[in-house]
């Protein structure tokens, strides 16, 4: 049997879900999703790539019980990565003079960019291959911002396989994955890895229910 890490980019999978499937699989076991993509590997690692919600106290609340129910139910098997999300301050649209104006002096131009996720994937890719850690490398992402990774990684361990699972939405893959295997993660495999509805976790000797909303 082959080793496999996978390599989860949370944003990427989770626009994917929510633009097909709106709440509904949030509640995702990602071990349990890696096993059925690749049921004759054996799993060393997944490696999630996300970063906290910012400015949404809810959405971040509910975000951080995932986080925790996710880590519980797969004990040594999921490596969470955080990167960050940084405040931007576009210019106005009206004058282009800035985030604060007198085109609508009552109002404050604030949005958030998720920083740091691509390089952080991209650097355990290659850090990965470096170790020769997995004999296959799977992908959850349809991002194209990791293609110099993914051909960094090749390089480093050209024997190594790169496979993509793709996120609901994203038919096939860009033309960029050169030489990169890919297949789409379907709805029946989203619904089949659902965590449990109430996760314990006996180190903290909590109980993570899966938030309302997310159904």
């Amino acid at each position: 049997m082959s080793t496999v890490i996978a390599y989860v980019d949370g944003f990427n999978l989770y626009y994917g879900m929510r633009a097909k499937y709106g709440h509904r699989y949030y509640w995702l076991d990602l071990a349990a999703l890696v096993r059925r993509l690749r049921p004759n590997d054996t799993l060393v690692k997944v490696r999630y790539f996300t970063a906290m919600v910012r400015a949404e106290p809810s959405a971040a609340q509910n975000q951080r019980v995932y986080l925790d129910a996710l880590a519980a139910h797969n004990p040594g098997e999921v490596d969470i990565i955080l990167g960050r999300f940084t405040e931007k301050r576009p210019r106005c649209g009206r004058c282009r003079s800035g985030w604060q104006c007198d085109c609508v002096p009552s109002r404050t131009y604030r949005t958030f960019e998720e920083k740091a996720t691509d390089v952080a994937i991209g650097s355990r890719l290659v850090e990965d291959s470096a170790l020769r850690a997995s004999d296959v490398a799977l992908i959850i992402s349809a991002d194209t911002d990791l293609v110099p990774a993914v051909e960094s990684a090749r390089r480093v361990d050209p024997n190594r396989a790169f496979y993509l699972a793709l996120p609901p939405g994203n038919m096939s893959p860009s033309a960029n994955f050169a030489g990169v295997g890919y297949f789409n993660i379907n709805e029946t495999a989203l619904r089949a890895c659902q965590l449990p509805r109430v996760v314990p976790d006996d180190s903290r000797g909590a109980l993570h229910q899966r938030p309302a909303k997310w159904k």
